[in-house]
């Protein structure tokens, strides 16, 4: 090609150089087909080089990720080391699972028979007391007063208050208590056997009114706050 592009270019000049205004129109024509020539010898050059240009560029599937090359680190003696493009997936640690709690025995009732339970003592009940003359002197009378437990449950203690008429009567000869004077009050309290009061069962004392023959019997009885039975009207 280079070979016939020369040939055509002699031929030109001769052409021209055969007229007579030949010398301006020579120049330009070599000068063209000179340019002529430089254009085409390098396109072929272009060509020749770089074949790669002419080849379709094929295009990939959608989606599709193109692979990666291996990225080089250096080491300190000068070699290259490879290191993986993709980072790796650390994988987490697996959790152990908590011991589950002891469960405790189910507990069954029981079956058998409830423990007897011992009942309860009864309450006493509210004691009663009768008071009576049981004989008469000149100038003192003997007493007794009987003191009675209606209920099942013994009877602890009492107190028996008798109130005399005047306080120069004196109380003597006492048996199944102990007395003590306040005024013309007497109070009696339990002495020895007498302060417990079985359950049903009764409990007597006597004592003896010095002082007077007539108007000396009490004005008042009480056992335990409530009024003795028997006294004369």
């Amino acid at each position: 090609m280079l070979d016939g592009l020369v040939a055509a270019v002699g031929a030109v000049r001769r052409a021209v150089v055969g007229r007579r205004d030949g010398s301006r129109l020579a120049y330009v024509a070599i000068a063209a087909s000179l340019g002529v020539l430089l254009a085409t010898a390098y396109s072929i050059v272009t060509v020749l080089r770089t074949p790669e240009r002419l080849t379709p560029v094929a295009v990939g599937p959608a989606g599709s990720v193109p692979a990666t090359d291996p990225v080089t680190t250096g080491t300190p003696d000068g070699r290259a080391e490879p290191s993986d493009a993709i980072p790796r997936m650390s994988t987490p640690p697996l959790r152990t699972a908590a011991p589950e709690a002891p469960v405790a025995p189910a507990t069954l009732p029981s079956t058998g028979a409830p423990p007897a339970t011992t009942p309860a003592p009864p309450r006493p009940v509210p004691l009663g007391a009768t008071f009576a003359v049981e004989d008469n002197a000149l100038l003192s009378y003997g007493a007794a007063v009987t003191i009675d437990n209606p209920g099942t449950a013994p009877a602890p203690a009492w107190t028996l208050v008798v109130v005399l008429p005047r306080e120069s009567l004196r109380v003597t000869s006492v048996t199944g208590a102990r007395a003590s004077q306040d005024g013309a009050t007497w109070t009696f309290v339990p002495e020895g056997d007498t302060g417990r009061v079985p359950g049903h069962g009764t409990v007597r004392i006597t004592f003896r009114v010095n002082g007077a023959a007539i108007s000396a019997t009490p004005t008042a009885c009480t056992i335990d706050g409530a009024a003795c039975t028997g006294l004369p009207g």
